[in-house]
């Protein structure tokens, strides 16, 4: 299956209030190169392994692969990912006919808030709340596999 997301920064903490779910989340990459990366990820108590593809010119949509595994099984295989395992916490808001993710990240991350938006093609139209800021979908150092590679506190 195709994903098509957008991704923008988040310029406040007003979406905490509209959010009607949130999970903490641990994931790490076992393939991180950009034509493929092989992702495990404990969301609450569930664990998911998830295959991406490259990203289209656009930066919107790439191929993805997922599906639940035990928890404890993705445990071990956190053992074996990369440097860099992500934690932060997952806020969902609706907005419109539309469920923005909210991710803000901790450890070698924080201060970094990510919004992301599923689409149905890439020219869909969406609301944008307001505390939705500048889009970063095409810039691959807001992608999760380069975050556990070049964490945003060595940003300059």
């Amino acid at each position: 299956m195709i994903e098509i997301e957008r991704k923008f920064l988040v310029t406040s903490d007003l979406f905490k209030e509209e959010a009607f779910s949130q999970n903490r989340i641990k994931q790490g990459y076992l393939s991180s190169i950009p034509e493929r990366t092989v992702r495990v990820r404990i969301k609450g108590d569930r664990a998911y392994i998830t295959i991406k593809g490259a990203s289209n010119e656009t930066g919107m949509s790439r191929f993805e692969w997922e599906k639940e595994i035990p928890v404890t099984d993705a445990e071990k295989l956190l053992l074996l990912c990369e440097k860099g395992v992500i934690d932060k916490t997952r806020f969902e808001v609706k907005v419109g006919s539309h469920t923005y993710e909210i991710d803000e990240f901790y450890d070698e991350n924080k201060g970094l808030v990510i919004a992301e938006i599923e689409l149905q093609s890439e020219s869909e139209n969406f609301e944008k709340p307001s505390w939705l800021g500048k889009e970063v979908t095409n810039d691959n150092r807001y992608y999760n596999s380069n975050l556990s590679n070049n964490p945003f506190v060595n940003w300059s």
